[in-house]
């Protein structure tokens, strides 16, 4: 009988960031670019109606006018106001990630790290908030504010700050008792240089990666506001408007809502799987 053969011990490889996302960053790439340039990479004013070239079929040409992806129902180029329509969607979405993920991770960190009564409080507020489904609390909140851009931002940052919130709270409690925390703390530091520079950096990572889901889903709530008629106002172009108004013309006018469907569905898609890579990249159990 041979001798059993000596076990040659693997490193363990890293888990690197899927090849099949990047098609999916290129896409997200470019709806960025076509929203910051939409005044210079649309054909035509996307408010602008021709009333003799309404419901007109992709490829078709009115009184001069081309309409590449269609008309809808006021002869309004089609895709023009898909272009200023991915404006209003990025802008909505990042605005309101920014604000509820600064309120929320701020509220977080500091229930994590001060505890207490202010823990508490905190805590339990965030488990009302998450207790009540986010899109209606959206559609109540700015059924009173109102519609409108900034109103939308607004609703959207205060209906999902509690989920940053949670993370950072969670986060911060395996953090606040490493020896550097406690090493500045010996030293004089104050509570907020420990936070934003000892503990923050260090929880960084996993916020990130929920920025990145969440603006997916900031994207999906505009557009559903929107189509309810609480969102961006007429004649502002919107894809959840677009939405709204192509669904009654499925049957002759297809296009009105295919094109700003796809386009939302692809927004979407990219952000969710980028965000997939990078939960996969930045969590310290797949390395």
């Amino acid at each position: 009988m041979s001798a059993a053969e000596p076990v040659v011990a693997t490193k363990p490889r890293r888990r690197k960031v899927r090849v099949g996302v990047w098609p999916f960053v290129a896409i997200f790439l470019a709806f960025v670019v076509v929203a910051v340039f939409a005044p210079w990479i649309a054909p035509h004013d996307p408010n602008t109606q021709n009333l003799l070239g309404r419901l007109k079929p992709p490829g078709t040409e009115a009184r001069n006018v081309l309409y590449l992806l269609g008309s809808d129902e006021l002869g309004r180029d089609l895709l023009s106001r898909i272009i200023y329509g991915a404006r209003i969607s990025l802008s909505v979405a990042l605005l309101s990630v920014v604000l509820s993920s600064v309120v929320g991770s701020v509220l977080g960190m500091a229930a994590g790290y001060f505890r207490g009564w202010f823990e508490t409080i905190v805590m339990r507020v965030v488990d009302i908030f998450l207790s009540v489904p986010a899109i209606l609390l959206a559609i109540i909140t700015v059924a009173v504010l109102g519609p409108g851009f900034i109103n939308v931002v607004i609703v959207l940052a205060l209906t999902r700050w509690p989920r940053y919130a949670r993370v950072a709270y969670g986060q911060t409690l395996s953090v606040a008792n490493m020896p550097y925390v406690r090493i500045a703390k010996f030293m004089g530091a104050g509570p907020g240089r420990i936070l934003f520079l000892h503990i923050l950096p260090n929880i960084i990572g996993p916020l990130t990666v929920v920025a990145t889901l969440e603006f997916g889903l900031m994207v999906l709530f505009e557009a559903g506001l929107s189509f309810l008629g609480l969102g961006v106002q007429p004649p502002t172009a919107s894809w959840g408007a677009m939405l709204s108004v192509g669904r009654n013309y499925v049957a002759t006018a297809f296009w009105i809502a295919t094109f700003p469907g796809l386009c939302l569905f692809l927004l979407i898609l990219s952000v969710n799987l980028i965000g997939d890579a990078l939960r996969d990249r930045l969590d310290p159990k797949s390395r």
